[in-house]
């Protein structure tokens, strides 16, 4: 009878698991990617065109590439239209005051007004989350 429940519980675990590469599979494409790589120094920078089961394809520098599942150790990920943006409008008003010092004959002193307005909009880019990394390799016996 505890057979039957040990082999019952086991398979409930292994069905709830969740499978890592399913997030990447989720991604959108034009995605923007870190890939680390087996035995690579550097991530390498990428655009997500699409994830299919046992690799993914990436555009990179206008080529596009295919990378296979195996080959990926990590995978971070910044998603499309999580983008964060400000506005700041800043205006000043400056008034001058009339110049008395005589000069030659020309209109009446009267005081001066400048206006300045400037608009500037920043938008910072979300920063990069693991989506995918490679589950540690089954102890060979």
């Amino acid at each position: 009878m505890t057979r039957i429940a040990l082999a019952i519980l086991s398979a409930a675990v292994l069905l709830a698991a969740d499978n890592p590469w399913a997030k990447v599979q989720e991604l959108k494409s034009r995605s923007e990617l870190k890939i680390y790589r087996k035995g690579a120094r550097e991530p390498l920078s990428a655009t997500l065109d699409e994830a299919k089961e046992d690799r993914i394809l990436v555009v990179v520098k206008n080529e596009q590439m295919s990378i296979p599942k195996d080959d990926i150790d990590r995978l971070d990920a910044r998603f499309v239209g999580k983008t964060k943006g400000t506005i700041t409008k800043e205006t000043t008003a400056t008034t001058t005051q009339p110049d008395f010092t005589p000069h030659p004959p020309h209109g009446a002193d009267v005081p001066g007004e400048s206006y300045t307005t400037s608009v500037s909009r920043s938008v910072s880019k979300p920063d990069f989350e693991t989506v995918y990394r490679r589950p540690p390799a089954a102890p060979k016996n």
